[in-house]
């Protein structure tokens, strides 16, 4: 990622900002001199967090698409604009059956939907500003899945998958949008496993790793671009493998028709 810093008086919106990797990203960005407004579901420990960061809160349920475009709208009314929105809500299944549909379809909505969700209540406000970043915090799970979290694995798939198929569209609107996809990181959703981790001396990252890459990405990614953030190597650029061309009745490499490619990758 190209090393530059988001520009202070700039307005980002973070969601399930009052957890590990909001509260990291949230002290960061107000070093930066970055307004920060922290979304999350409505608690008196979540307005606290927010208020003890020096941030702003407004209550959100990612999972409600309405609420998504009232809480842009309520950003840019009390704020002015929004140059970057983080779409950071998740969670992880706690079901050890071998497949609890109501349970994958919950982490599903949070996970994916949610980040459907953000990014269409964004966009607007993000192309009335003259442009901007959204950032998707993925999973390691979702490029290498994992048996224990169908879902979960599913939702991050998924969501990587959505960032590379939109951020070409974005490109001629000044929008960037790239996903971070984080190893095992210290936040809630490891601790089920934290013991297991201690015993084995596995090394688990920082939420101000992570938070640093998701600033990073803000600044300087790749449109479409997939980071993996691991203990000991940082954040790097995940190189996906192509998929085998179609061919030809004469045996050439078949071209994808033109009109099926955006205008900015042409």
């Amino acid at each position: 990622m190209t090393e530059t810093t988001p520009a202070a008086g700039s307005v980002a919106l973070i969601t399930g900002g009052t957890g590990g990797f909001g509260r990291a990203l949230a002290g960061l960005l107000r070093e930066r001199g970055v307004t920060v407004v922290l979304a999350d579901l409505d608690s008196d420990r979540a307005r606290q967090t927010a208020a003890d960061l020096g941030a702003h809160f407004v209550a959100l349920d990612v999972t409600d698409r309405a609420a998504n475009a009232a809480v842009v709208a309520q950003v840019e009314a009390e704020h002015g604009r929004l140059d970057a929105a983080f779409l950071n809500a998740g969670i992880a299944g706690k079901s050890r059956d071998a497949l609890d549909v109501d349970e994958f379809l919950k982490v599903v909505e949070v996970d994916l939907f949610g980040v459907v969700y953000g990014t269409e209540a964004a966009l607007p406000a993000l192309r009335r500003a003259g442009g901007g970043s959204i950032v998707v915090t993925a999973s390691l799970a979702g490029l290498a899945p994992v048996a224990t979290d169908p879902g979960y694995s599913v939702a991050k798939g998924g969501a990587i998958a959505f960032v590379r198929s939109m951020a070409p569209r974005l490109v001629d609107d000044g929008i960037t949008m790239s996903a971070i996809c984080p190893g095992f990181a210290d936040t809630a959703i490891i601790d089920p496993l934290r013991d297991e981790f201690a015993a084995a001396d596995f090394p688990v990252l920082s939420a101000e790793e992570v938070a640093q890459a998701m600033v990073a990405a803000w600044a300087g990614a790749e449109p479409g671009a997939a980071y993996v953030v691991q203990p000991g190597i940082g954040a790097v650029p995940y190189r996906f493998k192509g998929v085998p061309a179609a061919k030809t009745a004469s045996g050439e490499t078949a071209a994808v028709p033109a009109s099926l490619i955006p205008p900015s990758l042409r």
